[in-house]
């Protein structure tokens, strides 16, 4: 449907004094204290493994996990899709949902890139059923044979949910028994680790890769890493290399990184609860449950509202307030280190009218 029209209920929002973007929490700037830290950095040659804050850094987030070793790359996309690479050989099947980033945001880079497969089960964000999952399992001699299970910690597409932790142990006996391997896509899973209080290397016991980001909740300007064993991530540093993600003086990224991981964690709570004050403001219009609002993103579904989502984006732009259409009816919202309470106020004043239809 269209959009506003002159005159509607969203031209009647006080004009605001600045932009309040809840668009991703990829927008974020980097603090005076992380720019401190990357001015300051230790650097060297990476590709030659010779930058000492590149080093540190993996050296930290591999022994969060509990995990051997970790890779730094520039990208969570290429992150993923190096540890794709490392469990599913070229021609073999990956099982994942159908909503899941590495097949819906990363641009077919595991067929393109790594000869992967891909089937899906049933888009349900966090809510697996461990049983599909083990009943979509193709042996050899049977078709193209799976060779990895992933998931997605927290679920984009699914709202920020968090997977609980006993399913993630369910698909952890499923691939035990079927001799798969077992992939975190782990880009906002410290937001897990602070909604759930799963420790870190409880997480990282349940798989044999995983990929974390910095640049997003954790508020670093670029960088993810590839976790998992000193073998695999001696193979993961040429596939990286080979996709042209070999880097240089890194240390200077990589130092904002430790920062953020220092500094950026637990705070990660305060995301959690501006994002629950949206979601209950906008609860009244029947477009979000309070309860399924886990972290920092909320998902609005506009389907019986007389606004699509494009045009909800466009009404909330004229007024300051920046939000993404995830879908025609589905509306995405996500709190972050550069909002804080006054903009979540600004947010629901201007979207409580357009939101009243």
């Amino acid at each position: 449907m269209a959009g506003p029209a002159a005159g509607s209920v969203a031209d009647s929002v006080t004009p605001g004094p600045s932009i309040v973007d809840l668009r991703s929490d990829t927008v974020t700037k980097p603090t005076a204290g992380m720019r401190a830290a990357m001015a300051s950095a230790p650097v060297g040659d990476d590709v030659y493994g010779e930058d000492p804050t590149v080093n540190e850094l993996q050296s930290q987030v591999a022994a969060l996990f509990g995990h051997e070793a970790a890779l730094f790359a520039p990208s969570g996309s290429m992150a993923n899709q190096i540890a794709l690479q490392l469990a599913v050989p070229r021609g073999s099947e990956l099982l994942c949902d159908g909503d899941a980033h590495v097949v819906t945001y990363e641009i077919g880079a595991a067929a393109a890139i790594g000869g992967i497969s891909t089937r899906t089960w049933p888009a349900c964000g966090p809510d697996i059923d461990v049983d599909l999952v083990a009943s979509l399992v193709r042996r050899d001699g049977y078709g193209v044979p799976t060779r990895a299970i992933a998931v997605e910690q927290t679920h984009n597409q699914g709202g920020g949910g968090v997977i609980p932790f006993e399913t993630l142990q369910g698909l952890r006996a499923v691939a035990d028994e079927r001799g798969l391997a077992l992939h975190c896509d782990g880009a906002r899973i410290w937001h897990a680790h602070v909604a759930d209080g799963v420790p870190l290397a409880d997480y990282g016991a349940l798989f044999e890769t995983m990929s974390v980001c910095l640049s997003k909740g954790l508020g670093a300007p670029v960088g993810s890493l590839v976790v998992g064993s000193a073998s695999k991530i001696a193979a993961a540093r040429t596939i990286r290399k080979r996709m042209g993600g070999g880097m240089r003086q890194a240390g200077i990224l990589a130092a904002a990184g430790r920062y953020a991981l220092d500094h950026h964690v637990e705070r990660l709570a305060e995301d959690h609860a501006r994002a629950q004050r949206l979601a209950e403001a906008f609860a009244p219009y029947g477009l979000v449950d309070p309860a399924r609002v886990r972290t920092n993103l909320v998902m609005l579904d506009t389907s019986k509202h007389p606004y699509d989502a494009p045009s909800i984006v466009a009404a909330a732009a004229e007024h300051g307030v920046l939000v993404s259409p995830m879908a025609p009816q589905l509306v995405r919202l996500v709190t972050h280190l550069d909002v804080g309470d006054a903009d979540i106020d600004r947010a629901i004043e201007v979207l409580g009218p357009i939101l009243a239809g």
